[in-house]
């Protein structure tokens, strides 16, 4: 590993999820620590799993790593974070301010941009160079479309400051804010500054991920941050040049990285190869940089039994059986939740159905696995925040800004130039589309968890205003959105998950999540199993042997229905392709 010769003081990992971001951020800070350095890992996702992969329980300050000399780890709790800023912010007011001035500023720091302006003020305080207690940082991120955004917020948050002069803002005082500006400003200084920071850049050989981490790089370049490198995980090599699923597998990768875009070809690569066990535990971890383990005789010999779970066709069949509703897509990024989607929606509209199938992860993958074609009774969009917002905006001035002067309508619009105007618009787009599975079927492919989990909560709180002084036994009360994703004759929502440890692990916890908010799934789909494939290449055989443990987990302590997907050597893209996984044998 190139990585590990001569690393920056900050690394920091990022790409779409699913990728293997936070195995090979493991296995760095280990491999470092090991080299007798001080390291301490920090997850920035809402949604970690550093926990189980390092087999300690982590919280907001540097937990030491049993096993691993000189390593230390924390998780950035998003929650946790907001209320230590909200309570900053509230001493700031000083002593003349009201009771009444400290709950108004409470309410307005209630919403998921104040969470995630917190929770990027704690990665900032980790970039300083002021801290010499240890010798590399390591960021393990969220997903892709999470960490753009969090990123992006400096520059969001420097324009909206330089143009409102009012003194507050849905983050509280506004000196509070301007306070921020200098570190915030420092931060990225820092993250794009080549001789203290390399940012990794994590994808596998698959086209969807590599045009991730392109379009990645690219908006990283436009925030001044092009000190970048390429990590390429789970390249694979075929030990049978006579098995015809191994061979595709390899031939897919080979291709897929040939037609590398110049913006990523042009950067120093390293290449993880595919390992035959689960990336979890320090032997595991400590293993993933070393040459594939010695697999003799593991291609021999029966393969542990799988019994054969119905396919995604049977899931579309009960799913429209019902005429119409609401489905809800969900999981780890990188699991398959798009392809899961489109699919199930081509197949409700191949059945005869008008469906309408949207996203409201800022990714947006929707449009390259669906494709250009027409479909009848079939209509693919996405939540666009920037469109979305736009509209809300001039909504907002339409209405409330219709009676107000000049002067009025200025301060106004400038309140809304606030970057949390996008939240509010985004969840007003995903109320909207949520209601329209009253009269046919709605497929939503959400965000990757701890994005989806963010928009639950606005959903949450806006139930809870509508309701907080509404009479329950009143006839024609209202419906919130919430309460449609709680109906299960309205919703199905669906977890989709890889036969693999931590993605199954991640998505148990997502249905506590789910339910804890009185959101019951309807079944998990496991993607890409490769249990039924016939391979006999010994490190395929080998993963198949833990592949088949984690689905007899999920249907033993997690799922009501569980559905499979096999896996492709080639992703499914286009209408027929889809409609071959969701119609009938």
């Amino acid at each position: 590993m190139t990585l590990l010769t001569k690393p920056n003081r900050h690394l920091f990992f990022t790409g779409k999820g699913g990728v293997g971001k936070t195995s090979i951020s493991c296995a760095t800070a280990i491999a470092l620590a090991d080299k007798g350095l001080k390291v301490l890992l920090v997850s920035t996702d809402p949604a970690s799993n550093l926990d189980e992969m390092l087999g300690v329980s982590l919280g907001s300050d540097p937990t030491p790593v049993p096993g691993v000399s000189g390593l230390f780890a924390m998780n950035i709790d998003p929650e946790t974070a907001a209320e230590d800023y909200r309570a900053r912010v509230l001493d700031q007011m000083g002593p003349a301010a009201t009771d009444q001035d400290k709950a108004t500023v409470r309410e307005q720091l209630s919403g998921a941009c104040t969470t995630e302006i917190a929770a990027f003020d704690e990665f900032v305080g980790l970039l300083a160079d002021d801290n010499p207690q240890f010798d590399h940082i390591i960021f393990d991120t969220a997903p892709t479309g999470h960490t753009l955004r969090l990123l992006s917020l400096p520059k969001a948050w420097t324009g909206f400051l330089e143009a409102n002069e009012r003194g507050a803002s849905c983050l509280g005082p506004h000196s509070g804010l301007k306070m921020q500006e200098d570190r915030f400003r420092d931060a990225l200084e820092c993250l794009g500054d080549p001789a203290r920071t390399t940012i990794v850049l994590v994808t596998r050989a698959e086209r969807g991920a590599i045009r991730e981490a392109a379009r990645t790089a690219a908006e990283l370049a436009e925030l001044g941050l092009s000190n970048q490198m390429l990590a390429i995980n789970g390249r694979f090599t075929p030990s049978d040049a006579g098995d015809t699923v191994a061979a595709a597998f390899a031939a897919e990768q080979t291709a897929a990285l040939a037609e590398l875009p110049a913006s990523l070809a042009s950067l120093p690569r390293d290449e993880v190869p595919l390992k035959s066990f689960d990336m979890v535990g320090l032997e595991a971890l400590r293993a993933l940089f070393a040459p594939n383990d010695d697999l003799t005789g593991s291609g021999t010999g029966d393969l542990p039994a799988v019994t054969d779970l119905p396919r995604l066709s049977a899931l579309v069949d009960d799913i429209a059986a019902g005429g119409k509703g609401l489905v809800m897509v969900m999981g780890k990024g990188g699991v398959g939740k798009t392809t899961i989607a489109a699919a199930v929606a081509v197949g409700l509209a191949a059945r005869g159905h008008s469906v309408h199938l949207t996203t409201t992860d800022p990714a947006a993958h929707l449009s390259f696995v669906v494709g250009s074609d027409a479909m009848p009774g079939l209509t693919v969009d996405r939540i666009d925040p920037e469109a979305e917002t736009g509209r809300y905006i001039d909504k907002i001035m339409t209405t409330k800004g219709r009676d107000l002067d000049e002067d009025g309508k200025a301060l106004l619009r400038e309140d809304l130039a606030s970057p949390c105007t996008e939240e509010v618009a985004v969840f007003h787009a995903f109320s909207r589309v949520v209601g329209e599975a009253r009269s046919s079927f709605v497929v939503i492919d959400t965000a990757p968890t701890g994005h989806t989990l963010l928009l639950l909560d606005a959903t949450g709180a806006y139930h809870r205003q509508m309701t907080r002084h509404l009479d329950e036994t009143a006839p024609g009360r209202m419906i919130t959105p919430l309460m449609r994703l709680q109906d299960p004759a309205y919703t199905r929502v669906l977890l989709v998950t890889l036969p693999e440890t931590t993605p199954v692990s991640e998505a148990g916890a997502l249905q506590e999540d789910l339910r804890r908010a009185k959101i019951e799934p309807y079944g998990w789909v496991v993607n890409k199993s490769m249990a039924i494939t016939g391979t006999r290449d010994p490190l395929l055989r080998a993963r198949i042997k833990g592949e088949a443990a984690q689905i007899e987990r999920v249907k033993r302590d997690f799922a009501r229905r569980v559905y499979g997907l096999d896996f492709r050597s080639v992703a499914p893209v286009g209408l027929s392709e889809l409609r071959k996984i969701a119609d009938p044998a």
